[in-house]
């Protein structure tokens, strides 16, 4: 696989960088904001959750859910509507039914896959989350498995669950791609060895630029980079 080195003409760091197939054997992804546009989708989301129940929504609801995560956001939701169901049920029909692959993910896994690099899933969300998404999207059959950092027992500010993928992997962190949106993750991931990319979201907008220093690679959207391998 060859991704080519450019410049930011504004920051002047890297978003990409030369690798040779046989040096890249497989790759590690998050999901959120990494494989699924999933963050911007509970702001609308939660308001047809509420729709389709009857209740009406009394607020702008998609501007106080913006800055939320969909956790504290289906918190927001089940305390001032007075839902009965958990949390847990309020987010995993967002999953199941909203979250969609972000643009040009799905032609960059075929790239992957046709280079036979190996790819897992290694993510902080649950899994019937996990698989309720990555079912309807279509976007499962790419991946050998999936690791949460529940079943890891630690998150992503531990190496843990990327040398867990790796090891199921058989693939060496030096060999080893990790996709992350998350500045926090990409030092987790590049401190333990692994080659890490940064993904462009609009959640973590205020970080990018130490993203793009952080990371090894970094990609604005996975379309650009369909073309360079």
């Amino acid at each position: 696989m060859s991704l080519t080195l450019k410049k930011n003409k504004t920051t002047n760091t890297r978003i990409g960088m030369n690798m040779k197939t046989e040096l890249i054997q497989g790759a590690i992804f998050d999901m959120d904001g990494t494989l699924l546009d999933s963050m911007p989708v509970w702001e609308h989301a939660s308001e047809r959750y509420l729709q389709n129940k009857g209740i009406e929504v009394r607020e702008k609801l998609s501007e106080i859910l913006f800055s939320m995560s969909m956790q504290k956001g289906a918190e927001y939701v089940k305390e001032n509507y007075h839902l009965t169901e958990s949390t847990d049920e309020i987010v995993y029909t967002a999953y199941e039914k909203e979250v969609q692959p972000k643009e040009g993910v799905r032609e960059f896994l075929d790239k992957l896959q046709a280079e036979g690099i190996k790819m897992v899933v290694a993510t902080s969300t649950d899994r019937p989350m996990v698989e309720a998404a990555l079912k309807r999207t279509g976007l499962l059959s790419y991946f050998e498995r999936i690791f949460t950092c529940t079943e890891i027992g630690k998150g992503k500010v531990e190496p843990d669950i990327y040398h867990a993928a790796s090891d199921f992997l058989g693939t060496k962190p030096e060999h080893t791609l990790v996709f992350e949106d998350a500045l926090y993750a990409i030092g987790t991931a590049k401190k333990a060895g692994f080659v890490t990319v940064g993904i462009y979201d609009a959640a973590s907008e205020k970080e990018q630029d130490k993203i793009r220093e952080q990371a090894d690679i970094y990609l604005e959207a996975f379309a650009e980079a369909v073309g360079r391998i």
